[in-house]
């Protein structure tokens, strides 16, 4: 057992006077003189009287706060990781359920990933504690019990933009009632349905429409009720607070093992999360370089990216396997790059778009492979940035009809924004 100074002791003889007076007149009673306690010292007195429980003061560790969130998580973007980062903020520990396939259609349309894939895409953010595979996509009394009982939740969090079923009621109106729920500003600029838009809008510009035989014969014309593409331009307005927010605010150490891979991260999916999972594997430090608008443009063609540089880089930081990003990083890995950020390897993945390097355009890896700190990395999944693209153009009649159901909410939804203050 440990005890404390015998600071504690004047703490006891102050905070219970009468039941230490009555301890001394005891003594004194059977006649034993005050003066042999003086010579016991205060120091030996817990090892008598510990079971008092007046002299030792007991540590209270503070209950961590557990908050939970739910989503579909489809098509991941930097307004999804936002919202977990200010769920995280509202307590110690984040749960997220990711809610199941079959829901998805149901109340949405088809989703785009797969359930696994969604799961790696949640896992991967740096704010998440634990993920629930198969969530509800509504908060039905059973499953919030659950919650409560099993998973220890405190609080249940959701935006601020109106969550209804089929029916047009509140899909946390229990939780409300229960008073378990906390509200989170929802992100502006950018949400599934409108990467989808991004998508159909600029299919006759795009390498995928090549390579399903042009737009015009793709039956009932993919673009036939969808917007022009510069209807689906980001509207995302990107602030120095929000990259702040999202970094971890550390350089790497004198002697770190810094680990450099570039690329366009268009799209962020879980090929990307499991491709930086490994690099980080390989040193101490995780430094990425996103490519301009420009430079992605030039190698994958006109409608490329769809998502433009902030958004990307945004989507890049908020994975946990990521320390630090280059915005706009160049084509090439030049030696001065090598230098300025002390890069120990150089890596890269084998699995990439199929257009990434030009005819006759030199090596962008020529100088690491030359000081020997260059290496291929094996990509643990095949996925791409165009193969998900692809994914909505093989089904887009479907993905047209969601998203014109989803455009009637999200129009309702501006029509009677106010301000909501936040982060």
């Amino acid at each position: 057992m440990e005890y404390e100074s015998s600071s504690s002791i004047w703490d006891g003889v102050y905070y219970y006077p009468h039941l230490f007076g009555g301890l001394m007149l005891t003594a004194a009673l059977l006649g034993l003189s005050t003066s042999y306690f003086g010579g016991l010292g205060f120091s030996s007195l817990p090892y008598m009287w510990s079971d008092l429980g007046i002299f030792h003061k007991k540590k209270c560790q503070k209950k961590r706060i557990r908050v939970y969130m739910d989503g579909c998580f489809d098509l991941m973007h930097y307004g999804h990781a936002n919202a977990l980062r200010q769920a995280k903020a509202l307590g110690d520990e984040l749960v997220v359920g990711v809610v199941s396939d079959e829901e998805i259609v149901a109340n949405k349309g088809p989703p785009v990933l797969s359930m696994e894939e969604r799961l790696a895409l949640v896992s991967g953010l740096k704010w998440v504690d634990e993920v629930i595979a198969n969530a509800p996509y509504a908060i039905t009394e059973k499953f919030m019990n659950s919650l409560f009982n099993e998973h220890k939740i405190d609080y249940i969090i959701h935006g601020d933009d109106p969550c209804l079923l089929s029916d047009g009621t509140d899909a946390y109106a229990l939780a409300k009632k229960a008073g378990r729920y906390k509200q989170i500003k929802r992100t502006e600029g950018v949400s599934s349905t409108d990467i989808v838009g991004r998508i159909l809008s600029s299919l006759k510009d795009t390498k995928t429409c090549e390579n399903h035989d042009d737009s015009s014969s793709l039956p009932g014309n993919a673009l036939k009720g969808s917007q022009s593409t510069s209807a689906h331009m980001s509207q995302f307005l990107p602030t120095s607070r929000r990259i702040v927010q999202f970094s971890n605010g550390k350089g790497p150490g004198p002697n770190a093992r810094v680990v450099y891979i570039d690329g366009a991260f268009d799209l962020f999916h879980a090929g990307h999360v499991e491709i930086l999972r490994s690099a980080r594997q390989l040193g101490d430090f995780m430094l990425v370089g996103i490519h301009t608008d420009q430079v992605v443009s030039e190698h994958r063609g006109k409608g490329h990216p769809i998502m433009h540089l902030h958004e990307r880089s945004l989507s890049v930081l908020a994975c946990r396997y990521v320390d630090e990003v280059i915005i706009g990083a160049p084509w090439e890995v030049t030696k001065d790059m090598v230098t300025t950020f002390n890069i120990t390897l150089v890596v890269h993945g084998t699995v990439a778009e199929n257009n990434s390097l030009l005819a006759g355009e030199p090596d962008p890896y020529a100088v690491p492979k030359s000081m020997g700190i260059f290496q291929m990395l094996d990509s643990p999944k095949t996925i791409t940035t165009t193969s998900v693209a692809q994914r909505i153009v093989s089904n887009h009649e479907a993905y047209l009809k969601r998203n014109a159901k989803k455009a009637e909410s999200e129009k309702k939804y501006y029509a009677r924004k106010v301000y909501v203050s936040g982060d």
